[in-house]
């Protein structure tokens, strides 16, 4: 891997040189949601009103026993704080876009910052609303019935942060690709993104589904993910657990080789 700065200027990036990156990219890009509170709120308030609003309609629609032996809450919430964390990251190319019409892309990639920093900082910057979001909305479903196991709801954000850093790679190559084509991007996005999330039982249990349904969600590394959670929000830690955390560092690996790629080719 390499870090370009000055033109001619190359060096190697290691370890410590790409946190040292990160670090500093995910605090520029910190800077902007905390100049806008407003958002930070909105960002809070928004899950709570969705699992408000959804959460008893689907005690209702969908028998007790496809919840797998849990409560409609307990089942729901890990679903809820992984689509956040689906919708934020798979977004950080629409960032990318703007500082490309703008001008301040290029002016960042004029300095010695890794290229996977570029990505990874980014990705972090969605990832760090979703802890509080994912701490806000256990504690406030506490009196409703959720118990909460704060050591495996952290663990389960920490596998949301991996697998983030992957699709906010992908998400940031998308944006490359379709550099000056923004309808590209978005209709890529969209097009995607939700048959994932449904495939994934997300907003639903897969188990009511028909056969090729269940088939087709076995290919889904969402899958894996939206079961690890669900585990860990239980208060468990096995199989689900172990194949979630793989899904995300698969996710994770394949999203900064594709990304770093993207972003030699863009430059080259």
């Amino acid at each position: 891997m390499t870090v370009q700065g000055t033109p001619g200027f190359v060096k190697k990036a290691g370890l410590g040189q790409v946190l040292h990156d990160t670090r500093y990219v995910f605090w520029r890009e910190m800077l902007l949601p905390l100049r806008d509170p407003f958002s930070l709120v909105f960002s809070l308030l928004q899950p709570l009103v969705f699992l408000g609003l959804f959460g008893p309609l689907l005690g209702s629609a969908v028998g007790a026993p496809a919840f797998g032996g849990q409560s409609t809450l307990q089942w729901f919430l890990p679903g809820v704080v992984v689509m956040i964390a689906l919708f934020g990251t798979s977004m950080t190319g629409s960032n990318l876009q703007y500082e490309l019409m703008t001008g301040s892309y290029e002016r960042i990639l004029a300095t010695p910052l890794s290229r996977s920093s570029l990505m990874i900082g980014r990705a972090l910057k969605e990832w760090a609303p979703l802890v509080v979001q994912g701490l806000l909305i256990a504690l406030v479903c506490i009196p409703f019935g959720f118990v909460f196991y704060p050591l495996h709801v952290l663990f389960g954000l920490v596998i949301l942060g991996i697998f983030g850093i992957g699709l906010g790679a992908l998400s940031y190559s998308l944006a490359l690709v379709s550099q000056n084509k923004e309808w590209i991007f978005w209709g890529v996005q969209q097009t995607l993104l939700f048959p994932l999330m449904i495939l994934s039982g997300i907003m639903l249990p897969i188990e009511a589904g028909p056969g090729w349904m269940k088939t087709a969600s076995l290919f889904n590394p969402l899958t894996y993910l939206v079961n690890a959670e669900r585990e860990l929000f239980a208060g468990n830690i096995g199989a689900d657990t172990l194949l979630g955390l793989i899904a995300a560092a698969v996710t994770a690996a394949v999203g900064l080789v594709v990304g770093v790629r993207a972003i030699n080719r863009n430059i080259s």
